[in-house]
């Protein structure tokens, strides 16, 4: 079957949730009940109200050590004119927890009782020099929990201190509503399991394990079907098992308008169609139907889109099934560091970094690449621009939801600048040694320098060249920073021509990007790698359009080895520690500085202190220069400029 399926529509996304919702209504879909063990019930949510079964304490207990008392017989002690009271008779020895003997209603501390004989036996008598208040040192009976009491509500998430409370209460079996089964069917001819070196078109299954372990914190089974290829009938097959043994059916990929998108016509045989095409983005070829009475979702294949549409569809489902609200994120306040643009008509999801800069909480606009899986790794939270809008103007105030703690964005040292390998390092070791968090943004040289005049960053990595004087970076804070500022060596390192194995291509000089048979790979505008580039075109009388591959444009040094790996290109030129991460040739060319540009008002900020600490750090200088092609000698020097 080829059919080419295009989008049924283009519904709002609430519009299509409450479809599927009302249909599940409809068919009387929710949540189940189940029996299990208190001490299984951890995170289980109550299906109905408990009640105590026995009372706790469940029979009168002394709380403390000493002798259990008739209080009466205790009256009128002082220290002046004691009361003697004989043991065995009158006062009993008893440890805590201990049952009350009969006729006993409290408990003197053994450290308040003076013995008059030696020994504990029938006839020894003790001396009491206060007295005691009924029930004093007593733990009464239902003191606390009392037999019948209602000790959880209804709906009501299990904690470890729940589970003490049933315990002690005698219930020993909970009523808890069901976790829903949720499986997800991975399809895709050209997906295969994870493994370290897969073949070209071959790609890693990973999806079904970022969605399910999602389902598992939102409180539900998860079950992984194998992956299914590109086959109608293996999809039909997949699918009716699945609906056989889960409450909620995800099928991913095959949800788009391909010609081996399968999964609309399986969902049409089966079941219905209740949206297919969603306003939003990413991920608008999500799917919701029915099938047998029971949800099914189809994601989009690219993984931001199906994380998106699983945490938008999905977890709603998962919560309903528990009976429970969905819960929302926290948001916080911002204010836009670029303009965004947007289609109209359409909801769209774009992450965001945040940065406390001074006293304004910053959100950066990420990459909005639906198959860019690192971005939600690095993202701090999602900023939505409403359907009815372009876009968002540069400096307004957003709504951010937050996908990591704010105290974490709060001790948030952030970078913005040239790419260097060494930032990755000095964010693990800045979070080991000082509890600050580091956050990088690869926007080259000068977009570091922009984003330090506009307040988004603490600090930006550069290295841009002056060709007049020879001097790295002086005149460039000057010209786009214009106020002063702190250059922080972080150290010097080697830049050079990235080349595959054995230099296939005998690259030794700028003269031989020239030739017809070599491909090159660029660095983006404001670069500093591309500012060296440029400036040895210039000394070589080279025009950059006798470049092949010259317009080709990527963001870091290991994008450039990357492209160079894959044969993509013969050369780029980068940092040695990028070629030996990917274990490549390296043909030096010159060593630069790269330093860390701080304005000078966010000097005493006690993350930028923790970051010019780490440069006098031995053991991370050490693992700097291990990293190859880097001279840290030098690394902490400050020019004020």
């Amino acid at each position: 079957m080829s059919t080419r399926q295009i989008y049924l529509e283009s519904l709002p996304r609430d519009e299509a949730l409450n479809r599927l919702l009302t249909a599940l209504d409809q068919v009387g879909w929710g949540p189940q009940t189940e029996v299990v063990p208190t001490t299984d019930a951890l995170g289980r949510i109550t299906a109905a109200p408990v009640r105590a079964h026995i009372s706790a304490p469940h029979y009168n207990a002394s709380a403390v050590d000493g002798v259990a008392v008739k209080a009466s017989d205790t009256f009128g002690a002082t220290e002046t004119a004691p009361i003697t009271l004989r043991i065995g008779v009158q006062a009993h020895w008893v440890d805590t927890g201990d049952p009350l003997p009969p006729g006993c209603d409290a408990v003197i501390m053994v450290e308040h009782v003076n013995l008059l004989d030696e020994g504990h036996g029938q006839g020894d008598r003790c001396e009491i020099l206060a007295p005691v208040a009924p029930w004093e040192n007593v733990r009464q009976i239902g003191e606390d929990v009392v037999a019948t009491e209602i000790l959880l509500p209804e709906r009501h998430p299990i904690r470890p201190q729940d589970m003490g409370a049933l315990l002690a209460a005698g219930v020993l079996e909970v009523p808890v509503v069901r976790r829903p089964v949720v499986t997800f069917i991975p399809t895709g001819t050209e997906i295969v399991e994870p493994k370290p070196d897969p073949a070209p078109g071959e790609i890693i299954e990973f999806n079904s394990r970022v969605i399910l372990s999602m389902v598992r914190e939102w409180g539900g089974q998860p079950v992984r079907a194998n992956i299914v290829k590109d086959d109608y009938d293996l999809i039909r097959r997949a699918v009716k098992e699945a609906v056989a043994t889960s409450d909620i059916v995800i099928v991913n990929a095959g949800s788009s308008a391909g010609s081996e998108d399968y999964t609309v016509h399986v969902l049409k045989e089966l079941g219905q169609v209740l949206a297919h095409g969603v306003a939003i983005r990413p991920g608008k070829p999500v799917m919701l139907g029915l099938i047998d009475g029971k949800p099914f979702v189809g994601l989009p294949g690219y993984p931001v889109s199906t994380w998106l549409t699983a945490d938008l569809f999905v977890k709603p489902l998962v919560y309903r099934a528990l009976g429970l609200p969905v819960p929302k994120r926290p948001t916080v306040r911002a204010s836009l560091a670029r303009r965004i643009t947007s289609p109209m008509g359409v909801e769209e999801y774009v992450r965001v970094k945040l940065g406390r800069v001074g006293d304004r909480l910053v959100a950066t606009p990420m990459s909005r690449g639906a198959a860019v899986i690192s971005s939600l790794v690095r993202a701090d939270g999602l900023l939505v621009v409403e359907s009815d809008r372009e876009g968002i103007g540069e400096g307004s105030p957003v709504t951010v939801e937050l996908l990591r703690p704010l105290s974490e964005v709060q001790e948030t040292v952030v970078v913005i600048g040239s790419h260097d390998t060494s930032l990755d390092l000095m964010g693990s070791f800045l979070h080991r040694k000082s509890g600050y968090y580091l956050s990088s943004a690869h926007v080259g040289s000068q977009g570091g320098l922009l984003a330090l005049r506009r307040g988004e960053a603490h600090m930006a990595g550069v290295h841009l060249l002056d060709a007049g004087t020879g001097d790295y970076n002086t005149s460039y804070v000057q010209k786009y920073l214009g106020r002063p500022a702190l250059l922080v060596l972080l150290a010097r390192r080697e830049q050079g021509f990235i080349v595959p194995k054995g230099n296939p291509k005998g690259i030794t000089s700028f003269r031989d990007l020239t030739r017809p048979d070599v491909r090159y790979v660029n660095r983006q505008r404001g670069a500093g790698t591309r500012l060296l580039l440029d400036y040895h075109l210039r000394q070589e009388g080279i025009s950059p359009a006798q470049v092949q591959g010259y317009d080709w444009e990527l963001f870091t040094h290991l994008n450039v080895a990357a492209a160079v790996k894959a044969g993509d290109a013969d050369t780029g030129l980068g940092i040695r520690s990028a070629a030996q991460a990917l274990d490549l040739d390296f043909v030096p060319v010159a060593w630069e500085e790269y330093e860390l540009c701080i304005p000078a008002e966010l000097e005493s900020h006690p993350g930028v202190q923790a970051v010019l600490e780490l440069l006098r750090d031995p053991e991370f200088l050490k693992a700097v220069e291990a990293l190859g092609g880097y001279d840290c000698s030098e690394s902490g020097r400050i020019r004020r400029v």
